[in-house]
C-alpha cells in the first residue's frame, strides 16, 4: 500500500471512530493530548448516538469499517484478560455478513485451484451461494458419483485485502503503544500479531480440512455428534469440498419444538459433547456459535448434532487439562487455597507471590458467585473472573485457555438459551471427576508405565556406560581451583572457586575424591548390570 492510499484509509478509520463518538481512542494519546478541546467542535458529539454505551459504539464502528475489522472484534471478544467485560458483551454480537461475490468468479477460482473445468469436477455447480462471509463463500455442488456436497471458496484478492488492513492495524497498534499509557496495558502489538496468525490459519482451507478430519475421527462412531466428510481430492489451499449436511439450525427453536425435541436433553447433550472434546480428545471446536451447529431431524428421541466450520480449533496438553480440571473442582469445593497452590505449582504466578494474598483475591471474586443457586453459576464467567484476578498478579494466561474460556461461555450461553434451568455443574462434574481419576492414582501410574515402558527399556542397556562416563568425568575435577575456609556456621565447611589460591591439602583431597569416585563407578556398573538383567525379563511383558 502506497503512503497516499494508507493515509486515505487511516483518515477514513479516524472519521468512523469520530462518527461513533470514539474520539477518546484517538485523542487520549499523549501526542494528541493538546488537541482534545477540538472534540467540542465535532458535529457527531451532539447526535443522539452519543448516549450509547461505549461497547455498542465500538461494535457499530467495527461493523462499519468492514469484515476484517469485524474479525478483529471477534478476536478481541476472546481476550477477557485484557478487554473490559462491558465491551466483550457487545463484541460477541458482531455479525460477519458481507455481500456475496459473483458465482462466475467462484467458478474461475475453483478451476484454477483444481486444474480442471467445473463440468469435469462436478455433476452440478450452483452459481448462487448458500452463504457468504468475510473470508469465503459457499456453493452447493453434486459430485460425479451423485453425492451432495458444498464447496467453500476464498474471496478474490482476500490475501491482499488482509495484508492491507493488518498493516494498518499494526501501524495503529504501534502508535497506541508509543503514545498511550492506557493502550499499552492492552498489549496492542501482541493482539495484532495474534490476529494476523488467526487470519492466516483461516486463509488456509487445507488446515481447516485437516481440523475437520481430526474431529471426524474422534467422533466417527458417535451417536451424538456428526462431522461431515472431507473430499481431499477436491480440496486445495483456497478451495474446500465437504459433504453437504441437512439439519435444523440450533437457533430455530420453533422448528425444533415442532419436531418434538426435548430442549433439556439438547442442552445437556451439547455440554457433554463439548466436555468430551476437551477432556477426552484435547481437541475442541472453538468457533461454536448458532450458525455452526445443526440438529438432525431424523430421530428427536436421540438427537444427533452436526457441526460445520472448522477454521478455529483449540487444543490442550496434559498440563492445561490438569490445570483446568483441578481448578474447577477446587473452585466448586471452595478450596481457594488449592487454587492458589495450583497456580504456583504450574509456574503461572511468580514464586515471590504470597499465597495468602492470591487466595484472598480469588475468594473475594468467587464467593459472590457461589452464593447463587448452582443452576445460575456460569463456568465460563468463573474462568473469566479467574483470568481477570490472575492478571493483577502478573500472570500470562495461555492463549489456548483463553480460547477455551470463550468457547465455554458460548456453549454455556447456547445451552441455557435451550434450557434456562440447565445445571452446568451437574453436567460437567462427571467429566472432571473421571479425568482426574484417569490421570492420578495406581491405574494412571500403570497406564503411563505401559505407555513409556518400552522406551525406557530400550534406553536402560545404555545406562551403565552413561553412569561410568559421568563418574569418570567427576573424578577428573581439578580441585586445585578450590580453597578451604572455616564458615561462620560452626562445623560448616565450603569450597569456593578461586583460581588465585591453591589448596595446601590438594594431593590428599584429590586422592580421597578419586577413591570415592572409583567406589561409585563400581557400584554404578553393578547397578547397570542388574538393570540390564531386569530388562531381559521386562521385555516379554511390554512386547
Amino acid at each position: 500500500m502506497n503512503p497516499i492510499t494508507r493515509f486515505i484509509r487511516l483518515f477514513h478509520i479516524s472519521y468512523v471512530l469520530l462518527k461513533h463518538q470514539l474520539d477518546e481512542i484517538i485523542l487520549a494519546t499523549h501526542l494528541l493530548g493538546p488537541l482534545r478541546f477540538l472534540v467540542l467542535f465535532s458535529p457527531f458529539r451532539y447526535l443522539p448516538q452519543a448516549k450509547k454505551p461505549r461497547g455498542v459504539r465500538i461494535r457499530e464502528a467495527l461493523e462499519e469499517l468492514g469484515p476484517i475489522f469485524v474479525k478483529f472484534g471477534q478476536l478481541l471478544s476472546t481476550r477477557p484478560d485484557i478487554i473490559p467485560e462491558d465491551i466483550i458483551k457487545e463484541l460477541v454480537r458482531l455479525q460477519d455478513k458481507v455481500p456475496p461475490f459473483q458465482g462466475i468468479l467462484a467458478k474461475k477460482i475453483i478451476e484454477e485451484a483444481l486444474g480442471s473445468s467445473v463440468i469435469y469436477l462436478f455433476q452440478e455447480f450452483d452459481p448462487d451461494p448458500l452463504a457468504s462471509a468475510s473470508i469465503a463463500q459457499v456453493h452447493a455442488v453434486t459430485l460425479l458419483d451423485g453425492r451432495k456436497a458444498i464447496v467453500k471458496v476464498l474471496r478474490p484478492h482476500i490475501h491482499k485485502i488482509i495484508r492491507r488492513d493488518v498493516a494498518l492495524l499494526k501501524t495503529m497498534a504501534s502508535l497506541a503503544h508509543r503514545y498511550s499509557k492506557i493502550a499499552r496495558h492492552f498489549k496492542p502489538k501482541e493482539v495484532i500479531a495474534e490476529f494476523e496468525k488467526v487470519l492466516n490459519n483461516e486463509l488456509d482451507l487445507m488446515q481447516e480440512a485437516a481440523n475437520a478430519s481430526q474431529l471426524r475421527r474422534n467422533f466417527l462412531h458417535s451417536s451424538e455428534l456428526y462431522i461431515p466428510e472431507i473430499f481431499w481430492e477436491l480440496t486445495h489451499s483456497n478451495v474446500l469440498v465437504m459433504e453437504r449436511i441437512y439439519g435444523i439450525p440450533i437457533y430455530d427453536f420453533d422448528l425444533l419444538r415442532q419436531s418434538g425435541f426435548d430442549f433439556k436433553q439438547l442442552a445437556e447433550q451439547l455440554i457433554e459433547i463439548f466436555f468430551t472434546q476437551v477432556f477426552r480428545d484435547c481437541f475442541f471446536h472453538a468457533d461454536i456459535h448458532p450458525g455452526n451447529i445443526f440438529v438432525s431431524p431424523q430421530n428427536p428421541k436421540k438427537p444427533l448434532f452436526i457441526a460445520v466450520d472448522f477454521g478455529i480449533m483449540g487444543s490442550l496438553d496434559t498440563k492445561d487439562q490438569r490445570y483446568l480440571a483441578e481448578n474447577l473442582l477446587a473452585f466448586f469445593k471452595r478450596d481457594y487455597r488449592r487454587v492458589s497452590e495450583l497456580h504456583l505449582e504450574s509456574g503461572w504466578i511468580p514464586h515471590t507471590t504470597r499465597i495468602d494474598e492470591f487466595e484472598a483475591a480469588i475468594r473475594a471474586v468467587c464467593e459472590p458467585i457461589f452464593e447463587r443457586p448452582v443452576k445460575e453459576i456460569s463456568v465460563g464467567k468463573l474462568l473469566l473472573r479467574l483470568f481477570q484476578t490472575a492478571a493483577h498478579f502478573h500472570v500470562n494466561i495461555q492463549p489456548q485457555l483463553i480460547l477455551l474460556q470463550k468457547t465455554i461461555l458460548t456453549v454455556e450461553g447456547l445451552g441455557r438459551e435451550l434450557y434456562p434451568e440447565l445445571d452446568l455443574w451437574k453436567t460437567s462434574h462427571p467429566f472432571l471427576e473421571k479425568w482426574v481419576k484417569t490421570q492420578m492414582g495406581p491405574r494412571a501410574f500403570l497406564k503411563k508405565l505401559k505407555l513409556y515402558g518400552p522406551f525406557w527399556l530400550d534406553k536402560l542397556p545404555e545406562l551403565p556406560n552413561l553412569i561410568y562416563e559421568a563418574l569418570v568425568n567427576a573424578s577428573q575435577i581439578d580441585v586445585s581451583h578450590f580453597r578451604t575456609f572455616q564458615s561462620h556456621d560452626p562445623g560448616g565447611r565450603h569450597y569456593h572457586l578461586n583460581p588465585q589460591y591453591s589448596n595446601p591439602h590438594h594431593s590428599k583431597a584429590s586422592t580421597n575424591l578419586s577413591r570415592f569416585s572409583m567406589i561409585d563407578i563400581c557400584l554404578g556398573i553393578l547397578f547397570g548390570i542388574s538393570l540390564s538383567i531386569i530388562v531381559l525379563f521386562a521385555r516379554s511383558y511390554f512386547r
